[in-house]
């Protein structure tokens, strides 16, 4: 009985507010279409340990050199996103390897990994949640 309510309120306030119902629907097709074209696969920080275990995955830091030092994943490359396309010779004898690139909080690996792919890396994934997600994980950095 409750769900029936309820599904009656969501049809009437979708009637009632259809632009806004419409608005919220293109942005999120948008971000679908965003998300899917061309960038890595998000993985969680569990995922990026089996990753790292079972197939060498190398873990790129694109955050700044400071926010590296202040604490990073345990074997991380720091490759700063400004300077990544400099640096790509870096990364080549990684490149049949899993790469996961880890950024502040998950939201601006995706140039990086398009940049990757672009050069024909395959297996790029980008961190959900960052280094963050990393840290409330309780997964341990190292500093320095």
């Amino acid at each position: 009985m409750g769900f029936t309510i309820m599904m009656n309120q969501l049809i009437e306030f979708s009637i009632n507010h259809w632009e806004m119902v419409a608005v919220f629907f293109a942005i999120l097709i948008t971000l679908i279409f965003v998300e899917q074209k061309g960038g890595a696969q998000g993985i969680t920080p569990a995922a990026a340990t089996t990753l790292m275990n079972n197939e060498e995955a190398v873990v790129v830091d694109i955050r700044t050199e400071k926010e590296f030092n202040a604490g990073h994943i345990t074997g991380a490359i720091s490759i700063p996103a400004t300077k990544m396309k400099d640096n790509l010779h870096r990364l080549e004898k990684h490149k049949d390897a899993p790469i996961i690139l880890v950024c502040k909080s998950g939201i601006t690996a995706g140039p990086s990994a398009k940049d990757l792919k672009k050069q024909g890396y395959s297996k790029v994934y980008k961190m959900q949640g960052g280094i963050a997600e990393w840290q409330s994980s309780n997964l341990p950095l190292v500093k320095g």
